[in-house]
């Protein structure tokens, strides 16, 4: 749902994706009337509405946003946010860090945007250029040889001992009863506690009729079986750093993963749909390896899911804390202990400090050291070793020759994608067509058809169908409409603009559609020329009255059954 704006008190109620909605209060500021417009700006920028989709995000933004609210006060403001001038903000920017002119910038352009409650110079100033930069650190480095190897083989080694430690306590809890009637021992706990979850001394002490110092005396060993059936935090380190280290899944993709986000698709490799901060939704299959491993940890904490609240049932890293479920952060506090426990060291000697982030540099790096760059190959569908077996190792002069094609065609590809788009209205048109004309090497009957619509295919105008740009020469062209927009053969008028505007909805609707890395292959360098070369050339007022007559849907494009988005 949208964020909402509580007033009284001032408090800001969303819910995030993934997450229950939650009410955050912003407590008592100095300055109420600016508070308020503060908060109604970030509301704006909560998901769905904006980019803000993490919790730790929006508390980041809020604890900026309490102290732009006591520092304007304690220079003398009791304003709202309309009253503000550009000597306070300049005042306020210049002392502050990057991080807190971002993000106060951000939330009084999403205020503006929303309300348009700024002075226009004061507008002016919050949609400008930044006063402070933010600090570059340098790139992580990837874990040495040694010290990765050490790594990988310690958390393998703690892989292979939890699973074997889990199983263990499974199968003595099916020889075990409960103990109200046959005793107190470990076979017999193992029992209880697969049916009641992993619960406390108290609870056990209840169960069998007995004070808690009574219990506490007769149920020795309750913590360790409990670990071995419900997995705790530390139980979940080494497969989150071993599936990291297998994957290069960002960090935040591989914390939030949910069980529904898991699909097999053969009988060795399973499909994982993350989510990227940085670029959202992302999908990997993993190799037999990896999906062995989140098989294991599925498997593992499979008697936990089964009485967790419903809410925490679907989360993969699914852990036990003081006999409550929660979903693990593996934040750096809990993974020092670890490494200090099982005496990670660096090859310096000191103990080996884990950075999520350098398992995924680590893997980029070892991945580049295994194989040729992907980057590096002619087509991106096939792999370098058969780009080598046909390309490179071309021997005959007739092989040659089609490689140099190969390359003439795609050095001619780059060269059209950047070339400057034609775009020519009626006031324009006499001043920039001549040497238009000139570079296509038209005649002045056929600018003149041009010009009066009667070369019109669906999203341009064009220069010549039979030039085999797309398709034989001499066959009329076979492109599609979008192919139309880095064609250097296309000329665009005014009367373009609502199928223009057809195509640019067309492509939002494909961009919810399809994976991202699939978009960004197939659509994107059409839809980036559509939006950033050939629109913004338009007068406003002649897209806007263009929009009107786009309703869309699939129907206003003529497409193939394949393409269609509904």
């Amino acid at each position: 749902m949208p964020a909402e704006v509580i007033r009284e008190p001032l408090a800001l109620k969303l819910s995030l994706p993934g997450q229950a909605t939650e009410l955050i209060a912003i407590g008592d500021l100095p300055n109420p009337l600016l508070a308020v417009d503060l908060t109604e700006g970030l509301a704006a920028l909560i998901h769905p509405h904006g980019p803000l989709a993490k919790r730790t995000t929006v508390m980041s933004f809020i604890s900026t946003l309490r102290r732009m609210v006591r520092e304007l006060a304690a220079d003398g403001f009791v304003g709202s946010a309309g009253e503000l001038s550009r000597p306070l903000l300049a005042s306020f920017w210049l002392r502050s860090q990057y991080l807190v002119e971002y993000r106060t910038r951000t939330t009084l352009r999403a205020f503006d945007e929303r309300h348009r409650a700024l002075a226009e110079s004061v507008r002016q100033m919050v949609f400008g250029t930044n006063y402070t930069r933010p600090v570059v650190g340098s790139p992580l480095p990837p874990y040495q040889p040694a010290e990765w190897n050490r790594l990988i083989d310690l958390c393998k080694a703690e892989v292979r001992r939890l699973g074997d430690r889990h199983r263990a306590m499974l199968a003595l809890a099916e020889e075990g009863q409960d103990p109200a009637a046959g005793g107190w021992n470990k076979a017999n706990a193992a029992w209880l506690l697969l049916r009641l979850g992993p619960v406390s001394r108290a609870v056990i002490a209840k169960h069998l009729g007995l004070t808690r110092e009574e219990a506490r005396q007769g149920s020795l060993g309750l913590e360790e079986i409990r670990n071995a059936l419900f997995p705790t935090h530390a139980d979940a380190v080494p497969y989150l750093l071993l599936l990291g280290a297998w994957t290069g899944i960002v960090p935040d993709g591989l914390t939030g993963l949910e069980t529904k986000d898991v699909r097999w698709t053969g009988q060795q490799a399973m499909l994982l749909s993350y989510t990227k901060g940085r670029t959202g939704e992302e999908s990997l299959v993993l190799s037999a390896g990896a999906s062995r491993l989140l098989e294991q940890w599925i498997e593992h904490s499979a008697q936990a899911r089964r009485h967790a609240p419903e809410d925490l049932a679907g989360r993969v890293w699914l852990v036990t804390s003081h006999c409550r479920f929660i979903a693990a952060t593996f934040a750096e506090y809990l993974l020092r202990p670890w490494v200090k426990r099982h005496g990670l060291r660096s090859d310096a000697g000191g103990p080996m400090w884990l950075d999520r982030r350098r398992l995924r540099t680590t893997f980029i790096a070892q991945r580049g050291q295994r194989t040729w760059s992907l980057r590096a190959t002619i087509d991106p569908n096939h792999s370098p070793e058969v780009e080598g077996d046909h390309y490179l190792s071309a021997a005959t002069p007739a092989q040659r020759a089609v490689v140099g094609e190969i390359i003439a065609d795609a050095q001619g590809d780059l060269l059209r994608r950047a070339s400057t788009p034609l775009v020519v209205d009626d006031a324009a048109a006499a001043d920039r067509l001549p040497q238009e004309v000139e570079r296509l090497g038209l005649n002045q009957g056929v600018l003149e058809e041009l010009l009066g619509g009667e070369r019109d295919v669906f999203t341009t105008s064009c220069a010549d169908q039979l030039a085999g740009l797309h398709g034989p020469k001499g066959k009329p062209c076979p492109a599609r409409p979008w192919v139309c927009l880095l064609c250097p053969l296309a000329l665009f008028a005014p009367r373009h603009l609502p199928n223009l505007l057809r195509l640019k909805a067309y492509f939002a609707r494909q961009f919810r559609a399809m994976p991202r890395a699939q978009f960004a292959v197939v659509f994107a360098p059409y839809a980036r020329r559509l939006s950033a070369e050939i629109l913004p050339r338009f007068p406003l007022a002649a897209i806007e009255a263009a929009q009107a007559e786009v309703a869309d849907v699939d129907a206003e494009l003529p497409l193939r059954a394949e393409e269609m988005t509904s």
